[in-house]
């Protein structure tokens, strides 16, 4: 029996050796695009492990170089806080030092004082002992005379008046001082004298004298430029009197 070529065709379709059927789902562009990143990701981490992993083998270790920068930032913060520490430190002890020198230099003050306190003591307790000794020789004297000039151009003087025997009233009157002075290596000069005080005026209160046993008169006088101290001649007058009652003479070296 002859089988017509449209059976054949249907039968081919519907039968077992009918050719097989494929489903394809289409994709929109959204989706293919999150594919395509998530590929890239993977790509990228790939690439990442791969360069990690390859800088590991070549003796590189970022996980250890990221803990030594750690590390020293802990140790740099660490010697921040020592060294501002440590400027406090000195702040505080150049501030104690200060203090020190200070302190120092207040009782080096206070040493001189005391040390010049001492001096004229021992010179009061040396002029009482010679003066109880000489009581019983009546008249006056100049005790003592002194001259310093420390080197400046401001002379003090010091000049003690004594009266001796048995003192009935006050002894009134006043005291001179001559100074010689002598060129100090100015050509040209000549020496000239320093009259304290100076001829024609009346005593000062500090060359005045009054007193009944004894007393010290003390004060400056000006050297002028150029010039230096030879000799310091004190004298003591009665008031009234136009000779000295005692006379006394210094020489400096």
């Amino acid at each position: 029996m002859a089988v017509s070529p449209v059976w054949r065709r249907f039968a081919r379709q519907f039968s077992i050796s009918a050719p097989r059927m494929a489903v394809r789902t289409h994709l929109g562009w959204p989706w293919r695009a999150l594919i395509a990143l998530a590929l890239a990701g993977v790509i990228g981490g790939m690439w990442w492990w791969g360069f990690d992993f390859g800088q590991f083998l070549g003796g590189f270790n970022r996980d250890e170089i990221e803990q030594r920068i750690a590390t020293l930032k802990a140790d740099a913060a660490t010697a921040q806080s020592e060294a501002a520490a440590l400027r406090a430190r000195n702040a505080e002890l150049e501030s104690d030092l200060a203090m020190m020198r200070g302190l120092q230099a207040t009782q080096g003050k206070q040493v001189a004082d005391m040390q010049r306190e001492n001096a004229a003591l021992k010179e009061e307790v040396s002029f009482l002992q010679t003066f109880f000794q000489g009581t019983s020789k009546p008249g006056l004297a100049i005790q003592r005379l002194a001259v310093d000039t420390n080197g400046g151009e401001v002379a003090r003087y010091s000049v003690l008046v004594v009266r001796g025997g048995t003192a009935k009233s006050e002894f009134e009157g006043h005291a001179t001082l001559a100074v010689d002075l002598v060129p100090s290596g100015a050509p040209g000069e000549t020496g000239r004298t320093l009259t304290l005080p100076p001829p024609g005026e009346v005593a000062p209160n500090s060359l005045a004298l009054r007193f009944k046993y004894y007393q010290r008169i003390e004060g400056t006088f000006r050297i002028p430029p150029g010039f230096a101290i030879r000799a310091v001649t004190a004298r003591a007058y009665e008031a009234g009197a136009d000779s000295p009652r005692a006379t006394r003479t210094l020489t400096l070296p």
